[in-house]
């Protein structure tokens, strides 16, 4: 069965679901087991501090993060990428690998 080229909505779904089921692993799990860690009276300072990190984490993955892992970074680049796709800048329906954005 061939597939037409183009945006694939059932990949982009997928995709989708399981960066919110790592999301779901990580601020919960996380905070649970470092929650377990410390006494009560701190355990939601550090549910906010796991979940504060998460929010970080996925601003810096959104901003420069993506660019540096998927793209050309000419003499480094079996080290790190380039800037070229700075905030998403680039990233287009024109420039899908297969059928995945």
């Amino acid at each position: 069965i061939g597939h037409a080229e183009g945006l694939d909505g059932a990949n982009t779904a997928w995709i989708i679901t399981a960066t919110a089921l790592v999301l779901f692993m990580t601020i919960p799990g996380l905070s649970l087991f470092y929650g377990g860690l410390v006494r009560a009276k701190n355990v939601l300072s550090v549910l906010m501090q796991c979940f504060a990190i998460t929010c970080v984490a996925s601003l810096i993955w959104l901003i420069c993060g993506y660019s540096l892992a998927f793209t050309d970074g000419g003499s480094m680049n079996s080290f790190i990428g380039g800037m070229d796709n700075f905030m998403l800048g680039k990233v287009l329906e024109e420039t899908l690998s297969g059928d995945i954005p």
